[in-house]
């Protein structure tokens, strides 16, 4: 047993043995309630622990958490009457056998908190016991008997025997150096003296503390639950994505990219400071119904046909395309991602072409009409003739399950610890449940990122079922008030807990009105958006960087000429090209602690509706951000900062450091003017330097 002990108000942390206690005990048949079989067991009935949070769904899933990040737990603890209770939480990693305790601070009105820091990848385990402490509250009455002034005579031996009740519990665990201080207090408390003294004496925190920590363990009564965390590493929370398809790297138009091809191109994503580089699929790709440019029903003999129809002859989901290269061409590509910072995420689309391998071995897999044909994929109105769905329901579904799980397995051997899952909500949420329990039993490193764009609450499942990840709405959320609706509700509440935002401003599908008919501020505005909204983002490249605008028809969101049909080749060094602010905004970032979590956004006042400002903080890192909305007007108005909260004073000034264009403004008071002029730059990014003199008159900011 290890046991650690503080005084005054410091924590205490104390390992305690195994994950269970002894129930409590049942009520006996064929007896009234009234009449209990055990009148001892009284007092365990006498503490109630409710409204525990963060709790999900009473504990079915787990709360998200990367390593080195606190957990803080809060629940009404309290009981009948006046006792003073002592309250825990406990935690513990999943495969530890002993908890530690932490001691519960009162926040007013029963409300109990306390935290502890997850240091591992993998699962943790909380709840909380408490139980009432008699001998804090003799200590308490004994104290206010004294202010009365009333005889505290009849009252000593009273503690004395709750101390030495303490001592023998202390000796028992073998300590015995506390038993003997408890030992000592009873003495002294059984023989009387001046009562004065000895309450005097009793003022000793630590002196009540230890008295305290060794009560009876029995009475505690634990919470019914015991409480997960997923602790991922810190590239959950917070990562750049850039996507980019393989085959277009080549740097010949009109020829197919290869891997090392991609290689070539490596520096180019590194420089603009992403870290995950996500390929869509990789795979052969069928020949029967292949699409063609734009979507066409029949592809011409040399178009490449859609990555997201996976497999032919030479194989499937764990085939790479030939004319992309080989298995060991993979491997140089992951190894030389590496060595400029990048992690290689591949796109797991769980769908088949008509020349796919499993569709000859494994029929049963598949969706069937009453005729006996196979049902190819459709999103009514839109139907994909190049793709058959696998039916994770089917009667055999064991099997398919364990080959999906081999799937990923193979990749993860090939060094990939990074999945974009594409639409996992037509899937069963069980599925996703039991598969990533089953690859991060092993591999506590896996990221997962959800591409569902679907109903709010089928999201949420998925978020709950184990994505790290979850793609959202963000790139359809553009006046202020949907902005500051929607990210209250991913960062406020129970849904910070489990749901992590990556914030696209783009996809192949998705080329939004609102970047159709900006131009490039739009373009500049969304990307400081996603990049400081979200400690997460992404964009498809090079699309994004060059603008890419043009709709394949008026009111949709396809692309004209789409990247999934075609090979595309981008002339990477336009000078238009908004690669040099996207690697300035990555930068600011990676340098600014603020912008690399979610939880503390914060939306600010500023007095017109096409100005979005909100602020992030991360100790004295504060960094607010302004974003005019408007694409095609200049917009100006006043700020209003909470100088308390950013630790400002009234009547000195701070800096406001905009770290887009390198220029310092300096501000007095909570409110100040600010002016976006989108065919400029369209948002300021700032960091708050506060006013600081030195013993010497030497004024600065910090």
């Amino acid at each position: 047993m290890e046991k650690k002990t503080t005084t005054g108000a410091e924590a205490a942390i104390v390992r305690l043995p195994g994950p269970s206690r002894a129930p409590a005990p049942k009520r006996a048949q064929n007896k009234p309630a009234a009449a209990p079989e055990k009148p001892a067991a009284l007092p365990d009935r006498r503490v109630a622990i409710e409204n525990v949070r963060p709790e999900i769904e009473a504990g079915r899933f787990a709360i998200k958490r990367v390593v080195g990040e606190q957990v803080r737990v809060e629940a009404d603890v309290f009981a009948d009457g006046h006792d003073e209770l002592v309250c825990f939480l406990l935690y513990r990693k999943e495969d530890d056998a002993d908890w530690a305790r932490v001691p519960m601070r009162p926040m007013g009105n029963d409300r109990m908190e306390a935290e502890f820091t997850v240091t591992e990848l993998g699962q943790y385990r909380y709840t909380i016991e408490a139980r009432i402490e008699p001998f804090l509250t003799w200590l308490r009455d004994l104290r206010k008997r004294l202010e009365a002034g009333q005889d505290l005579r009849p009252e000593l031996p009273v503690g004395a025997q709750l101390a030495a009740a303490a001592s023998v519990r202390a000796e028992a665990a073998g300590q015995k150096a506390e038993a003997l201080r408890l030992k000592e207090l009873a003495r002294d408390l059984a023989a009387g003296g001046d009562p004065r003294e000895t309450v005097a004496r009793l003022a000793a925190p630590e002196l009540a503390a230890l008295a305290s920590q060794w009560g009876d363990p029995e009475a505690f009564l634990r919470h019914s639950r015991e409480l997960l965390v997923c602790v991922e590493r810190v590239k959950a929370r917070f990562s750049a994505w850039y996507e980019f398809f393989p085959r277009s790297a080549s740097a010949t138009p009109g020829r197919h990219g290869t891997f090392q091809d991609l290689i070539a191109r490596l520096p180019y994503v590194a420089e603009m400071g992403f870290d995950v580089l996500y390929l869509p699929p990789i795979h052969p790709i069928g020949q029967s119904h292949r699409k063609g440019k734009n979507n066409t029903l029949e592809a011409q003999p040399q178009e490449p046909g859609s990555p997201w129809a996976i497999g032919d002859a030479t194989g499937g989901h764990k085939a790479v395309h030939p004319e992309l290269g080989t298995l060991q061409d993979f491997r140089s590509l992951v190894a030389a991602a590496q060595e400029r910072g990048l992690e290689i995420a591949l796109d797991i689309a769980l769908q088949c072409s008509p020349d796919h391998p499993y569709l000859k071995d494994h029929p049963e897999w598949f969706r069937h009409l009453p005729d006996g044909t196979l049902r190819h994929a459709e999103n009514p109105p839109k139907k994909y003739e190049d793709i058959y769905p696998l039916d994770f329901a089917c009667p055999d579904y064991r099997p398919l399950w364990a080959e999906v799980k081999i799937i990923f397995e193979f990749w993860m051997k090939e060094g990939v610890r990074i999945f974009r899952v594409d639409n996992p909500h037509t899937k069963p949420f069980g599925f996703w449940e039991w598969l990533i329990r089953e690859l991060r039993r092993k591999n506590p490193d896996l990221i997962f990122l959800s591409e569902a764009f679907t109903r709010p609450k089928v999201m949420y499942r998925l978020a709950k079922a184990g994505f790290s990840q979850s793609y959202n709405y963000f790139p359809w959320r553009n006046s202020k008030q949907e902005l500051e609706t929607y990210f209250t509700e991913l960062t406020r509440g129970e849904t910070r807990e489990f749901f992590r935002p990556n914030l696209w401003p783009n996809t192949p599908d998705i080329l939004t009105e609102y970047l159709q008919f900006g131009g490039r501020p739009a373009f500049l505005a969304r990307h400081v958006l996603a990049a400081t909204l979200g400690a997460s983002y992404g964009i498809y490249g090079p699309a994004f960087e060059l603008c890419e605008r043009t709709p394949r028809d008026p009111g949709q969101e396809e692309y004209k000429d789409s990247e999934k049909y075609e090979l595309k080749h981008w002339p990477l060094e336009r000078k238009d090209s908004l690669r040099h602010i996207i690697a300035r905004v990555n930068r600011v970032r990676r340098e600014n602690p603020a912008l690399q979590s979610d939880g503390s956004l914060r939306f600010l006042r500023v007095d017109n509706e096409k100005l979005l400002c909100y602020a992030k903080q991360e100790g004295d890192n504060v960094v607010m951000v302004v974003v005019n909305l408007d694409p095609t007007h200049t917009q100006s108005g006043w700020v209003e900062l909470p100088l308390n909260d950013f630790g400002l004073a009234v009547d000195k000034p701070y800096q406001m450091h905009d770290l887009l264009g390198d220029r310092h403004y300096l501000w007095r008071g909570p409110r100040n003017y600010v002016e976006l002029d989108p065919k400029a730059v369209p948002a300021h990014i700032f960091r708050l330097r506060r006013y600081v003199r030195t013993e010497k008159d030497f004024d600065y900011f910090l």
